[in-house]
């Protein structure tokens, strides 16, 4: 599985978005919508693609945009009710596909026939995991266990 630099751009930017949210004491408040200026530069992402990753996320329901010199983003929702997945499909459409098409809709034959619950079965791992890491989690750096005990795997972190 690849993590697109759109993904990879569009959580970064909601991560950032989360922290600002966190930051207040009430943790559902905002501290006011952030530029998108200000989000490219924080997190080095390109300026214009950021623009087109917020419009998305803002057609999905995951951000809202103020304009005037108060403008900018902010999450729509508090970032507890927003998962990682939320945002990569925002952006990037389904979280596992084959040649483009999702899993249920392809079909195999003879000694691929396999593959089709094997790919069922990889889309299901990343969908627990991704469904289950909130953009709160991730900004608190208190990922869930399930995804913490993967990380203390040693084959995790190697090349094979």
């Amino acid at each position: 599985m690849r993590i697109s630099a759109r993904a990879d751009y569009a959580v970064r930017a909601a991560l950032l978005l989360a922290a600002d949210r966190t930051a207040d004491a009430t943790a559902d408040e905002p501290t006011g919508p952030l530029k998108a200026e200000a989000i490219a530069e924080a997190q080095d992402i390109p300026h214009k693609f950021l623009e087109g990753i917020l419009n998305d996320m803002r057609r999905a329901g995951l951000v809202v945009s103020q304009r005037g010199v108060n403008g900018g983003y902010r999450l729509a929702r508090p970032a507890r009710d927003i998962s990682v997945a939320d945002v990569v499909r925002a952006v990037d459409g389904p979280l596992v596909s084959v040649r483009g098409v999702r899993p249920p809709e392809l079909s195999y034959s003879g000694p691929a026939q396999s593959l089709l619950p094997l790919w069922i079965a990889l889309r299901a791992n990343v969908r627990r995991i991704l469904e289950g890491v909130s953009l709160a989690d991730v900004a608190s750096g208190e990922l869930p266990e399930a995804v913490h005990s993967l990380t203390e795997e040693p084959a995790a972190w190697t090349n094979p």
